[in-house]
Parts: structure tokens; C-alpha cells; sequence
């Protein structure tokens, strides 16, 4: 297998953070996004869609989308299972992780996309090009803080996101709540659960990955 990686992106990180849980050790490949490399002739080939991750199989087939990838993952090596054992804490691990990538993730891209000089042009990430929108950035600066409070009262009531065991879910988790600090939105004081779990969650040798 080759990992298709790019050490400055929130979503290959959140394979990295998986395979060093398991520690699984993979054939890496940096995709250089700052200089477009990931819009060239050579990587569209390997995933039109001109996005990282991406996981090449012994076949020479490609998987794409973080959660896809970890599946696959999951099932070629099932000892200390991060996507849950039985089949209501794999649904618990699926609905929570949803729900960070959804409010969370998405919340920082759009913050981000729609206001760094860096994304003109690239609001939206993907092959196709789309302009900046403002009210996007600040709109989604307020969905950030938003979902601090909702994480803040979820591990209010248990130890982690999916209840007692650690999973995607806090890798994702964790993921977003770094990837926010690059628009400037950190914990806030209040956040007493949120913070406790982060700095749990941020002290795991993989969460350098």
C-alpha cells in the first residue's frame, strides 16, 4: 500500500493519527498542495477529485475519504478497533464522527476557505474553482464556537465521544479542534469537559502524527 499524505492538511492527518493508533507503518508520498501539485496531470490521474488522502491498494486501486480509508484500515487490522467493537458502538462511533465533520470541519473550512488569501479562488476544495464569500467566513467562525458548546456538553457526559473508549470519532475530534486554531478559534474558558478531553486526547503518541 502507498499513502498519498500532505503533512499541513487537517484530513490525511486524521489517517495519520489513525495508523499510528494501530501502528501501522505505510509507504508515504507528500503531495506538495501549497504549489498546486494536486491539480497536475499525474495526481488527477490518481484522484480526479484533487484532494489528500488518498490510499493506493496492492492492485494498484485507489480508496479516497478519510473514512473510507480507515474502514478498509479497520479490517485489515482489527486489534484495538478505533471504529467501534460491537455494532452499537460502531453505529455511536459513525454518528459522532459524522457530526464532527459536519459541524466541526466543515465549520473551519469555511471560515478559512472564505477568507485566507491563500484560497482565492478555492473556496471550496476540489478541482472546481469557486470564489470567496465573506459572510461564509464569518459565519463559520460562529459555527465553530457553537460546536465547542455542543463537544463541551457531550463530554460532560462521557469520557470520550462515542462514550467510554477512544475512537475516530476524538481522532476527528481532535483534528478540528486544532484545525481551528488556524482561523483563531480556540477552547474557550468555559469549555471545562472540552478542555479536560483535549488535553487527555493531546497527550496520545500518535496525536504528534
Amino acid at each position: 500500500m502507498r499513502f498519498y499524505d500532505c503533512k499541513i492538511a487537517p484530513s490525511p492527518r486524521r489517517v495519520r493519527v489513525f495508523l499510528a493508533e494501530k501502528g501501522i507503518e505505510i509507504e508515504t508520498v507528500q503531495v506538495d498542495l501549497a504549489s498546486g501539485e494536486q491539480f497536475g496531470e499525474a495526481f488527477r490521474n490518481i484522484n480526479p477529485d484533487c484532494v489528500v488522502p488518498v490510499l493506493e491498494l496492492d492492485d494498484g486501486s485507489y480508496l479516497t475519504e478519510v473514512v473510507a480509508i480507515c474502514q478498509y484500515l479497520e479490517a485489515l487490522y482489527p486489534a484495538s478497533p478505533l471504529l467501534g467493537g460491537s455494532a452499537e458502538e460502531r453505529a455511536r462511533v459513525s454518528m459522532w464522527n459524522a457530526k464532527v465533520e459536519q459541524s466541526g470541519l466543515f465549520a473551519v473550512m469555511e471560515a478559512l476557505r472564505n477568507f485566507s488569501k491563500g484560497f482565492r479562488g478555492r473556496a471550496v476544495s476540489g478541482a472546481a474553482s469557486h470564489e470567496q464569500i465573506p459572510e461564509l467566513a464569518e459565519r463559520g467562525r460562529r459555527r465553530i464556537f457553537e460546536f465547542f458548546d455542543r463537544l463541551d456538553g457531550r463530554l460532560g457526559e462521557a469520557a470520550y465521544l462515542a462514550g467510554e473508549d477512544y475512537s475516530m470519532a476524538d481522532i476527528s475530534a481532535l483534528v478540528f479542534v486544532d484545525f481551528a486554531k488556524r482561523v483563531k478559534a480556540d477552547i474557550p474558558d468555559d469549555c471545562s469537559n472540552l478542555r479536560r478531553w483535549y488535553g487527555d486526547v493531546s497527550r496520545r503518541p500518535a496525536a504528534a502524527a
